[in-house]
């Protein structure tokens, strides 16, 4: 029987030979995933199970990342329940302060995450795997206590929905534009409970950075997972890293979607989604006469090295709107050692920006960076719901990094031409 890629994953781990959609399977986990806000609850959950032990203390990952270094007294114990937790358990792989990195950055680049693995975590972008050719759902904390002592979780077999993008992007367009572009098309139920494969000549152009970026928010589609087929450039990424074997999977091509979405992404402005949904898209175009108040680069959807190196090309010899604050939030210690070594940290500095240790930080509205009433901020993040980066009379607008470095220095909503003027 011909399936997706996705299908294919899952009846792997399912032990079955085909999965058909809406069929109920108990699956294999490689890989279960908690943080510092959903793995205290799912921790309390396993303890009164009496388990005793993990699975496998290998395949547990718990990241302190939301509210680490920690910002007060609850955080601090929030944290403490994953320490002492990974202490008794005996993780393989623990991470603290100074050594972690926000969750979706940190494993992929730890080689702890790849195509073909299945990974659930009890936080909702868990599917940003899907960039490199893994299935990844976000689950609750009680199913996560569950996986933590048995290695299996049960799923519904999702439908698939091909998204195909055509052409070539331009060079200040990336993952994040067509993911926000295929948002405000569908809407944010527009994948519910569906795999969103990406695909066409524009994605297999795009970075695995690009992927992750598309995948994580898959979600805010409503979708079970994200996901492009692994190739060469993936295959590249993982050779070296990756610690266990990979599996390279693709649909076969007569394959059954429940629908197929064509796109021609030749000449795609940078996207915009204004408040209160990522599904709120214009291009920058349209966007340009939004005074803001704060530019944050970073989070699991762009914190990466190539999303750093975006906004420094925009920022530099130039300086922030003295009306505007300017967060950059490198995702990992190795992306901000990187961004060090190639001098991408003096130009932030240099343009006046706030550059911060690794953390989620204001995204969830967590801190270092919390809005008051009325002010607005554009930001690489992934949701702009009201309330999300703080008081509930503030806005959020999300964009790619050049767009929030060109708005910084603009004082506005800005199209990074403006601002270099002699790009492409």
């Amino acid at each position: 029987m011909p399936m997706t890629v996705t299908e294919k994953i899952l009846a792997r781990h399912a032990g079955k030979e085909e999965v058909r959609p809406g069929e109920l399977v108990n699956v294999v986990c490689d890989v279960v995933l908690g943080n510092d806000i959903t793995a205290p609850l799912a921790i309390a959950e396993f303890e009164r199970t009496g388990a005793g032990r993990v699975f496998d203390k290998s395949r547990v990952l718990l990241v302190p990342d939301h509210f680490v270094p920690n910002k007060d007294i609850k955080s601090a114990e929030q944290a403490k329940i994953l320490r002492d937790f990974a202490r008794r358990q005996e993780l393989t792989y623990r991470w603290d302060v100074g050594t972690m990195g926000v969750e979706h950055c940190l494993l992929p680049e730890q080689g702890l995450v790849g195509p073909g693995d299945l990974v659930i975590g009890a936080d909702s972008h868990t599917c940003t795997y899907g960039g490199l050719g893994a299935f990844a759902t976000g689950v609750g904390s009680t199913d996560l206590a569950a996986a933590m002592a048995l290695g299996e979780t049960w799923l519904k077999v999702p439908e698939s929905v091909k998204f195909i993008y055509h052409g070539a992007i331009g060079p200040w367009t990336g993952g994040k534009d067509l993911i926000l572009h295929t948002i405000g098309v569908i809407g944010v139920d527009g994948a519910l409970y569906q795999a969103m494969e990406f695909t066409g000549e524009a994605v297999c152009g795009l970075s695995v950075e690009g992927r992750l970026t598309m995948a994580n928010m898959a979600v805010e589609a409503g979708a079970k997972n994200g996901i492009v087929a692994p190739d060469e450039t993936t295959r590249r990424w993982v050779e070296g890293r990756h610690q266990r074997p990979v599996a390279f999977l693709a649909s076969d091509p007569d394959a059954v979607y429940a629908r197929v979405y064509e796109f021609d992404v030749s000449g795609l402005e940078p996207q915009v989604a204004f408040p209160h949904l990522p599904s709120n898209v214009r291009p920058v175009s349209r966007a340009l006469d939004v005074r803001i108040d704060q530019a944050v680069i970073g989070s699991c959807t762009n914190g990466r090295i190539e999303d750093l190196r975006l906004a420094a090309r925009v920022l530099a010899g130039r300086k922030v709107h003295p009306d505007v604050r300017l967060i950059v939030i490198p995702g990992t210690p190795a992306v901000y050692r990187q961004a060090l070594d190639e001098g991408l940290t003096a130009v932030f500095l240099d343009a006046g920006a706030a550059v911060s240790t690794p953390t989620c930080g204001p995204c969830l509205g967590g801190y270092m960076g919390i809005l008051a009433k009325g002010e607005r901020s554009v930001a690489t993040t992934n949701r702009n719901f009201v309330g999300r980066m703080g008081h509930p009379e503030s806005e959020v607008y999300l964009a790619n990094p050049a767009v929030a470095a060109a708005s910084a220095v603009c004082g506005r909503l800005a199209d990074p031409r403006e601002v270099v003027k002699d790009a492409d």
